[in-house]
């Protein structure tokens, strides 16, 4: 199921995961299959080792993966995806762009007042980056 879509290229794969992967005989797949596991580790006996976990990519794919799960979380705890009382894909996917559209409109003060201060807000709370540089809003703030 993982396979190299550039099938000349020489980079190491990655494959992000929660916990609930963090199990050895996932990560010695992995391994064997030469992918590089960047799977959350367990608070007690992580398959992950010291092998992933010393290089930079690894924190730069876990800071990524929290990022990418908030506005999931946020879905789920505020927004009504928890548990859907719509039937069908249409309606459970048309439910589920509006909430993702509620969050999106409730990050957007926090990442209005980043672009004014010129920071992309790596340092905010929850959804608190902008992704935008201080070179890029000051470029927007000349235009």
């Amino acid at each position: 199921m993982i396979r190299r879509r550039s099938p000349g290229s020489t980079r190491r794969l990655t494959l992000g995961a929660d916990k609930g992967y963090d199990c050895a005989d996932f990560v010695k797949d992995l391994r064997q299959a030469r992918v590089t596991p960047h799977v959350a580790q367990k608070a007690r006996s992580s398959a992950i080792d010291g092998r992933t976990t010393r290089h930079l990519g690894y924190a730069v794919s876990q800071k990524r993966r929290k990022k990418i799960e908030e506005p999931f979380g946020w879905a789920k705890t505020v927004g009504p995806m928890a548990q859907t009382m719509l039937r069908g894909v249409k309606r459970a996917g048309a439910q589920f762009t509006l909430t993702m559209a509620a969050c999106n409109l409730a990050r957007l003060p926090r990442l209005l007042a980043a672009l004014r201060r010129g920071t992309s807000g790596e340092d905010g709370g929850a959804f608190g980056s902008a992704g935008v540089s201080a070179d890029e809003s000051a470029a927007s703030a000349e235009a």
